[in-house]
């Protein structure tokens, strides 16, 4: 190990960038669906030794040493480790410029120019470490707490993209991932960083066996509590489920081709009652025991709301006592301004309500919308240059107000989560001392975008680690999956599979008690960044005393 940390430290030009972009995307390995947990240890103690060598590279370009351009040094090779892991991980956001013939020519901006964005942060990083940097073990938290704010900054600024962080390493597995209950996903982010980079100190020049292996130990004692804590906490058994409550989650799995248009709209709507009744669009007896059908998001090419016909077939095929819960767009029309200006037309993602006669008892507006996807940042420049947002809605979607909780008889207060939203930690549920607990979260998707790939997968595991975060049981309906039915203990009680069309029986898990994250996520997530920051600089100040 210490001939191969050696090489790396003294690497340099092309050679030092492939190392880095190599490292990088090998942790890629350790995330959905491939959930190869140790995989993760390659990014992260190559990190170490890289920005080791940050300081030799800048010294000998710039002569006198300098920290801040050693930090400079270390911010060029942490773009190039970053983009190696965003390349990697996000390689199936290709699929969605194939949907269409008209995207084809934007596919490297998802493919190359994302990835060459995002690592930007990991860049930050790598810098703000080198900054907080020493010669010893100290290090390891220094890394920790740079590229942990880095990946904090990541998760909000431009409206955030927390996809694949580093934590979801160890969020990936059920039994790991129950110390989120407690720290959340920033807490499994340092975890995760810190106790993979640990091994990198095996090829320290430091006397001693002890000194040698603490780290390491250390990191392995960490893994060992990680393990033993989330067995404990799965031996709890199972969860109770919530009283005259049978779900049904549609999952048609329906191609976004040209078929997927207006003209077509009986045609998909009769395939959608007639895959939920099991036998024709009009058979109501095949839901007689069903009390809530979910269907996945935005399954309609039309405004449902605003088609009395196609509610009028939902109704008949609803029996009296069942509900439909379904992601539609919906549309909102200004008031008229007055003669020659019409007022203006809204469109919102969102999950409506039906009851058996048609009628639409509640609703909830996607509030946190795909950049791109959904709507165009800077709409006026980028449209004409000739970009567009995938979904066709004139203009793109508007955002909700504020995040809600949906009124659905029969179902405990459900927090609605429209695909996306469902990848940041936190901000699943109304915020405010005054919000109520939600008593489930409900997550309607449409990966059918991303195809046969990992993406779903990820998608998935993030949806996953809310539930375990707050201690709620997770309904989830994908149009092409993974649609599921899980306890807030993270435990998969019934699910299909991506690519299977098909419906999902199940009855509702009950709540848990709320989690310390649920209780105080918003003390936590500075509390450890704080902690981070501070141990680092005590080991910087430490070396230069």
């Amino acid at each position: 190990m210490a001939k191969i940390a050696h090489w790396i430290v003294l690497s340099e030009g092309w050679r030092r960038w492939l190392v880095a972009f190599l490292a990088g995307a090998a942790g890629a390995l350790a995330l959905a669906p491939v959930n190869a947990v140790p995989m993760m240890l390659v990014p992260m103690t190559v990190a170490v030794w890289l920005i080791d060598g940050s300081a030799r590279a800048e010294g000998k370009r710039l002569g006198r040493i300098v920290r801040w351009r050693s930090s400079l040094a270390a911010a060029g090779i942490g773009w190039w480790w970053g983009f190696g892991y965003f390349v990697a991980g996000f390689w199936w956001l290709g699929a969605a410029f194939l949907v269409e013939p008209g995207y084809v020519w934007a596919l490297p901006l998802g493919v190359v120019a994302l990835p060459a964005l995002l690592a930007a942060f990991p860049a930050l990083g790598f810098a703000l470490a080198r900054t907080l940097w020493s010669a010893n073990a100290g290090r390891i938290i220094a890394l920790a707490a740079g590229l942990g704010l880095s990946e904090w900054l990541r998760g909000w600024v431009f409206t955030g993209f927390p996809w694949n962080a580093y934590g979801m390493s160890l969020g990936g597995d059920l039994t790991l991932a129950q110390a989120a209950s407690g720290a959340g996903l920033e807490g499994l982010t340092l975890i995760a960083i810190a106790v993979f980079a640990a091994p990198a100190t095996l090829a320290d020049p430091v006397s001693g066996v002890t000194r040698r292996l603490a780290p390491t130990a250390l990191a392995a004692f960490v893994m060992l509590a990680l393990g033993g804590f989330g067995l404990h906490r799965l031996a709890a058994g199972p969860v109770g489920d919530v009283a005259g409550v049978h779900l049904r989650l549609m999952q048609p799995d329906t191609p976004l081709d040209e078929n997927f248009t207006y003209v077509n709209k009986d045609k998909i709507l009769a395939d959608y009652l007639a895959l939920s009744t099991g036998g024709s669009s009009s058979d109501s007896n095949g839901l007689k025991d069903v009390t809530h059908l979910i269907w996945p998001e935005s399954p309609f090419p039309f405004i449902l709301s605003r088609e009395p016909d196609a509610l009028g077939t939902i109704a008949a095929a609803l029996p009296q006592g069942t509900l439909l819960v379904t992601g539609a767009a919906r549309m909102e029309t200004e008031p008229n301004a007055g003669p020659g200006h019409p007022g203006r037309v809204h469109y919102f993602n969102a999950v409506e309500v039906l009851g058996a006669d048609g009628t639409i008892l509640d609703s909830y507006d996607k509030v946190h919308l795909v950049p791109f996807g959904e709507y165009l940042p800077l709409d006026g420049l980028l449209r004409a240059i000739g970009l567009k947002n995938f979904v066709h809605i004139p203009g793109g979607f508007d955002s909700g107000v504020r995040r809600r909780l949906l009124d659905v008889p029969g179902l405990p207060p459900a927090a609605p989560v429209i695909c996306y939203e469902a990848i940041f930690s936190g901000a699943v549920l109304p915020e405010g001392p005054s919000a109520s607990r939600a008593g489930v979260i409900l997550n309607v998707t449409n990966d059918g975008w991303f195809g046969q790939t990992s993406g779903p997968y990820q998608h998935f595991a993030m949806a996953r680690l809310r539930a375990i975060e707050e201690g709620l049981p997770l309904i989830r309906a994908a149009n092409t999956g993974i649609s599921a039915i899980i306890d807030p203990y993270g435990r998969i009680r019934a699910s299909l599979p991506l690519g299977a069309r098909g419906v999902l029986d199940g009855a509702l898990p009950k709540r848990i008690a709320p989690t310390l994250f649920a209780r105080h996520w918003p003390m936590i997530q500075p509390l450890l960044y704080t902690a981070a920051v501070i141990a680092a600089l005590c080991f910087a100040l430490a070396r230069r005393a």
